[in-house]
């Protein structure tokens, strides 16, 4: 008996069926994810040339619409699709189907053009798991990294001031970054202030024959540093006056507007419609704004003087408001469903619309300025049923109409992958892992181009 003769057993039929039919779904799962690659460039380019902007707040807020998908989702497609733009290999390798999307998406969220080539070889050699673990641990000693350049900047943060020779003080200072931003709009703010100040003030001509502003400040176009420095005193002395405490958020974020009642009624009327500072401001604003606002009613004279003032109102009650808000539960307009909102009157108050529940729709505010301001219509239909249109007049539905799907996708998706190039079989998505056990600390060690600073960096 001879015991080196190795025995040949067939492999079961049934086996074989299992393994062709393992080949189809890898070959297939390649297959989509070379399709899911043409999709997100569409999506890149949709977005990028604004072409959710016909009544949507975002791409994603479109794509939730349109295609159907969960806002999380389409939020994460829109991130992928930009990342990608500026990561041409991992791109690349999406579209041949050589790595999954699941893989694609965990490494967008920390790849650089410097870090792409090093973590597409991460990608190509491991599983998603590897893929997600690895990307984990990345983004750790990303965390680590900025939260030690986040307490380096707080402790630089200083303020000098101190007085020159001649009186003048000077200030020199780091600020953190948030602080500093808070400062650049509140100098902007005054330089603002202060410009308007200078245009209201009526130039006078002294005995020396020199125009004045009236100011204290240099009768010369001031330069920026000038400006600054006067708006910072500006800045200062108005903190001094109303006090350091900045007061209720409801009475710091109101926002009081003057208008006609003619203009309430038709944009197109002649009369006012200012802020209370006097800044002008569009009738279909102040149309929108009315719409569910505290009112008051002036009645002036005809020399312009008020006559009589009455009490403050809500022009939706409280009551009522409670019953919209559970009635609608968000935002209406197609698509949205933003869970807060304001209320929308159908037809508007100023035109003898009733205050009422079946007059009155939940729109959020990017949706209630696209309606009154951008010439989004709505109304109410015979069955209860709301019907928004775009400005051109097409009817913008709650559901859009199903894409038309070929009779075999599968082919056709196969088909059309051919057409472009692609060659993919079983092996193409495959991994270059040989089961073996993934050592991450080595790994980040490796890969991770900052790690060598955090060893070297001084114990804090």
């Amino acid at each position: 008996m001879n015991l080196s003769t190795r025995k040949v057993v067939p492999t079961p039929a049934h086996i074989v069926e299992l393994e062709r039919l393992g080949d189809e779904i890898a070959k297939l799962s390649a297959h989509l994810d070379a399709a899911t690659a043409r999709l997100l460039d569409l999506i890149r380019e949709f977005d990028a040339r604004g072409g959710w902007g016909n009544g949507f707040a975002s791409c994603a807020a479109w794509l939730t619409w349109r295609i159907g998908l969960d806002p999380g989702a389409a939020r994460e497609r829109v991130r992928v699709a930009r990342a990608l733009g500026s990561l041409p290999r991992l791109a690349q390798a999406l579209a041949h189907g050589e790595l999954s999307y699941s893989k694609v998406r965990a490494l967008t969220r920390v790849a650089t053009p410097e870090t792409e080539e090093r973590l597409l070889e991460v990608g190509r050699a491991g599983t998603a798991e590897h893929v997600e673990r690895i990307v984990r641990g990345w983004r750790r000693v990303d965390r680590i990294v900025e939260a030690r350049e986040s307490t380096r900047r707080h402790r630089s943060r200083t303020l000098h001031v101190c007085q020159d020779e001649d009186g003048m003080v000077v200030i020199r200072g780091r600020l953190e970054p948030e602080a500093g931003a808070v400062l650049m709009k509140a100098l902007e703010a005054g330089r603002e202030a202060l410009d308007q100040r200078r245009r209201d003030v009526p130039a006078e001509t002294p005995p020396d024959g020199l125009p004045r502003t009236g100011l204290i400040i240099a009768d010369d176009p001031p330069t920026l540093g000038q400006q600054q420095a006067d708006a910072l005193a500006l800045i200062v002395e108005t903190a001094l006056h109303h006090g350091i405490d900045p007061g209720a958020p409801g009475e710091r974020y109101q926002v009081v507007v003057h208008v006609d009642a003619q203009v309430l009624a038709d944009a197109d009327a002649p009369g006012q419609s200012v802020l209370e500072a006097g800044t002008r401001v569009s009738a279909e604003t102040s149309q929108r704004l009315a719409c569910d606002a505290s009112r008051v009613v002036m009645r002036h004279d005809p020399a312009g003087r008020v006559t009589d003032v009455g009490a403050r109102t809500r022009t939706i009650p409280p009551a009522l408001r409670r019953a919209l808000q559970h009635r609608d539960r968000g935002c209406r307009f197609p698509g949205c469903r933003l869970p807060f909102g304001q209320g929308h009157h159908i037809r508007h108050w100023a035109n003898g619309g009733p205050t009422t529940l079946s007059n009155l729709a939940m729109l959020c505010r990017r949706h209630h300025r696209a309606v009154h301001e951008e010439g989004y219509q709505v109304e109410r239909q015979p069955d209860g049923e709301l019907r928004f249109r775009r400005p051109d007049g097409q009817l913008l539905s709650q559901v859009p109409p199903p894409a038309t799907v070929p009779t075999d996708p599968v082919e056709t998706l196969r088909a059309q992958n051919y057409a472009r190039g692609l060659h993919i079989d079983a092996q193409t998505s495959r991994p270059a892992w040989f089961g073996e056990c993934l050592d991450l600390g080595y790994a980040i060690d490796v890969l991770h181009p900052l790690v060598a600073s955090l060893r070297d960096a001084p114990a804090t």
